[in-house]
């Protein structure tokens, strides 16, 4: 049986539709988006068997009537896949009716969905509700604050152990530490989202979380909690931290209250980037310099500047101000700030930081500098690739392309735009072979690379008007809600109706029973990663067991926190994403 989870989402035309799972044959069945699919869209599902078969044709039905409005060919056979042993494509996207349907094909039957232009509607605000319950300081979720004696410092110019106030920001994922780099990437997609796609977002919160209306968008208001945190992580301009906490926080699973565990009372550590490897376990993390880190203060704090120069014109000044010495903080030593890990071997071990410095450069104003970095790493490393360490190549796609070909013309702006060109068809060469267009390695919060490959097809497409790509986007949202083997959405409690995570690897689930409305989850991994991982034991029966395989896995339990802990960055993401995707 599988489990559904209800949130109080209420998308336009749906509140009062309850939307059927019923699938009529126990060794076929057929995946789709569980969103729906617009209009005019690309509107593809995928069939797949657990015993070698052939199928010629399907069906769509019309749930009012019971009758059969679309008929057509699958096309060709995409063979064995993860748990199926055939699969096919199923291509309705000729057919443009708004309505609730099914398919049917091969003796397998679809679960219900919508075709409407509306089926995105609200999704994006929806998603802000998981980045105010992490927030961190005042928490308007529990209306109750946490974490409020942040922190004494390590590594830095000052004497260690010095208080400094750095109460804010987000928690990170379902444990409480809080990271600068990934923090400014969430800070930067925000304020992304609201300046490319400001009509969508609603205001019915007040600064701090709370219910009212203070006419801004709640995710400007969502962004400017980022900022201000990342404003007292850089609070002079010879001084810039890269993290609150470390592993200890992971002692316990708990709500967040006042940590005790660090040393200092109920003060957290905060560790100072200078540029050197820092604590890793046994050993020293592989820093070697302050550019990806402060490459993504500046970027989130120019992009800053421009959206609040009409709002608030004094922050705006602070912001640009705060973007020029975080860029010259960039600059004290190139190379790369990797996190700090006290008990544990898994840290962020990002690699690179040229990309970082484009968009930083291009924020700056200083495209020559733009250019010479994005030459330096063209493709993002983990495009086309089987696999790669944990966030090593981060953010998962080079922001700095897109917004450095917005501002060029000519040569220089089809050179830049062709880097986005040559890392999809990296994807594209694998993603290409298999029924769900995958193409993406499942590797640690594969959900949020498949997120962001998403976005790198969208921004190639609005850069271009090229469409070869969009049905390779497509498919990689639709894999987000439900067009994947365990024919689960990745966002708890999206859409309300349907099939999402229920059992996450959460304190506010698993203690509170708390919903964690709009929560992106990590996402399927290898199953020779959720083997060979420290502490994972599933703590109920796997309602997914037939669907798992030697090639990957996915479990809605608690106790893997490899695929099924939600995540603050990778939520930015997709809150983009779904903004695109309604604005569209």
């Amino acid at each position: 049986m599988k489990k559904l989870i209800f949130s109080s989402l209420v998308m336009v035309a749906l509140a009062t539709i309850c939307f059927s799972y019923t699938e009529t044959n126990e060794d076929s069945w057929i995946r789709i988006n569980q969103l729906g699919y617009t209009n005019e869209g690309i509107k593809v599902a995928v069939w797949g068997s657990a015993e070698p078969r052939s199928i010629k044709s399907f069906q769509l039905v019309e749930v009012s009537t019971g009758k059969p409005v679309f008929k057509s060919g699958v096309g060709k056979p995409y063979g064995a896949y993860g748990p199926f042993a055939s699969s096919y494509r199923l291509n309705f996207s000729g057919f443009n009716k708004p309505g609730r349907y099914y398919l049917e094909a091969g003796g397998a039957r679809s679960p219900e969905f919508r075709i409407g232009n509306d089926v995105y509607k609200g999704s994006a605000d929806f998603c802000l509700r998981y980045m105010r319950q992490q927030r961190t300081g005042f928490n308007p979720y529990l209306k109750d604050s946490c974490h409020t004696r942040d922190g004494y410092t390590l590594y830095g110019p000052m004497p260690d152990s010095t208080y400094i106030d750095v109460v804010g920001g987000w928690h990170d994922a379902s444990d409480y530490l809080q990271y600068s780099t990934t923090s400014a990437n969430a800070t930067y997609h925000l304020l992304m989202a609201y300046r490319d796609f400001p009509k969508i977002f609603e205001d019915t919160k007040l600064g701090n979380g709370l219910e009212g209306k203070n006419g801004l968008a709640d995710v400007l208001d969502e962004a400017r909690w980022g900022l201000d945190w990342l404003l007292k992580m850089h609070p002079k301009k010879d001084w810039m931290f890269n993290q609150i906490a470390d592993d200890r926080d992971h002692i316990s699973m708990r709500m967040p209250a006042l940590d005790s565990q660090y040393g200092r009372g109920h003060e957290r550590p905060v560790y100072f980037i200078n540029g050197m490897p820092q604590q890793r376990q046994k050993f020293m993390n592989n820093t070697t310099g302050t550019s990806s880190t402060a490459g993504k203060f500046t970027s989130a704090f120019g992009l800053g500047a421009d959206i609040f120069r009409q709002v608030d014109p004094v922050y705006s000044a602070l912001l640009a101000e705060k973007s020029a010495t975080a860029y010259a903080y960039s600059q004290i030593k190139p190379g790369v700030t990797q996190t700090v890990s006290v008990k544990s071997p898994y840290i962020y071990a990002e690699d690179n930081w040229v990309d970082d410095m484009e968009l930083a450069a291009t924020w700056q104003n200083q495209l020559g500098e733009a250019l010479r970095y994005a030459a330096e790493e063209p493709v993002t490393p983990w495009l086309g690739a089987d696999t790669a360490k944990h966030y090593q190549w981060y953010p998962f796609i080079n922001l700095g392309h897109y917004e450095l070909a917005r501002r060029l013309k000519g040569p220089e702006k089809n050179k830049v735009i062709q880097y986005y060109k040559d890392g999809i068809e990296k994807v594209w060469a694998k993603a290409g072979s298999n029924a769900f267009y995958r193409g993406v390695p499942f590797i640690w919060c594969s959900n949020n690379l498949t997120t962001s490959f998403a976005i790198q097809c969208y921004w190639y497409g609005r850069l271009t008007g090229d469409k070869q790509f969009d049905e390779l986007q497509q498919a990689n949202i639709d894999w987000l809600f439900g067009c994947n083997p365990w024919g689960t959405s990745m966002v708890f409690g999206l859409p309300s109706w349907g099939d999402t995570p229920a059992d996450p690897h959460s304190a506010f689930t698993h203690i509170k029973k708390y919903p964690i409305d709009g929560g992106l989850v990590d996402g399927p991994v290898y199953g020779n990663i959720y083997k060979n991982l420290i502490g994972i034991k599933l703590m109920e029966p796997d309602e997914y067991d037939r669907f798992q395989s030697p090639l990957v896995v996915y479990h809605d339990d608690y106790g893997d926190y490899s695929t099924n802990e939600p995540t603050m960055d990778g939520t930015a993401s997709l809150i983009y994403l779904l903004a695109a995707m309604e604005n569209r």
